[in-house]
């Protein structure tokens, strides 16, 4: 009997040792220690990996999430809470824990990802933003691509509300960089089909067995792997860098223009 019980608390002793090893995701800071530009892009990029399916690519509200652009949550109110609720769940409800395998930094991310979005600071910025909108339309072609308020293209983000979402730096940082952050919705695909069919345009979804793809007219095509020839899967962006194309005076007006894409002043 007694060796049956020093077996058992030896036993004790060790899940309780290893239990009191995994980390945890405490969130014991009241105010968020990861707020720079870069923590507010690593938090984008964790967003849409773990939260879009069900809050929307940018936040904006899905099928089984609510929109969580308007800087009101109705279970957290400071970012110690939103941290709690990113990192455990909602009991109850869809709302579940990123899981115990990121750590804290990771949650802190997106916090300020989600704080950044109902930013009320605005900056001056240098350009005409008037000159911007015409670059925009004209030498950028930018509206072949992106749609602003149900006006342009579809192979790439809505940018109606972009300058809630972007800082002037990160603004002219996208149009030098684009390769930067590339969301896995923006990769493109050319596929060759057994009977010679080639497509190459937006990789609208992709699983284990069948692909759609968006071409440039518009079109939408679905093949079932098994069928395809080739295929081939592009995960850099497809906006050209502008560095070379654009003066930095007309990256400035671009810039301006696309900063005054803003709920709170159009």
């Amino acid at each position: 009997m007694l060796r049956k019980a020093l077996h058992a608390g030896i036993i004790g002793l060790l899940i309780n040792g290893m239990i009191g090893s995994v980390p945890t995701l405490s969130g014991q800071e009241q105010d968020n220690p990861y707020t720079t530009g870069q923590d507010i892009q690593s938090g984008e990029q964790l967003f849409g990996r773990n939260c879009s399916r069900c809050h929307g690519l940018e936040a904006g509200g899905g099928e089984r999430g609510p929109n969580l652009r308007t800087g009101e949550f109705q279970h957290a109110s400071t970012d110690a809470g939103l941290f709690a609720v990113i990192s455990d769940g909602i009991p109850n409800t869809e709302m579940v824990g990123i899981g115990r395998n990121r750590s804290e930094q990771s949650v802190w991310q997106l916090v300020a990802y989600l704080r950044s979005l109902n930013s009320e600071v605005r900056v001056e910025v240098a350009g005409n933003p008037s000159i911007g909108e015409e670059l925009y339309g004209g030498k950028g072609n930018c509206s072949s691509c992106h749609m602003i308020d149900a006006e342009g293209g579809r192979h790439g983000p809505d940018l109606s509300t972009i300058g809630d979402r972007r800082s002037p730096d990160e603004l002219l940082s996208d149009l030098l960089t684009p390769n930067a952050r590339v969301q896995q919705r923006w990769w493109t695909m050319r596929v060759v089909h057994q009977d010679g069919t080639e497509v190459e345009g937006l990789r609208m979804n992709e699983g284990t067995y069948s692909v759609r793809i968006l071409d440039a007219e518009d079109n939408l095509w679905s093949f079932l792997k098994r069928d395809l020839r080739q295929s081939e899967r592009t995960e850099t962006s497809s906006m050209p860098a502008y560095g070379e194309s654009f003066t930095s005076g007309e990256l400035e007006d671009l810039v301006a223009y696309l900063y005054g894409l803003s709920r709170g002043i159009r």
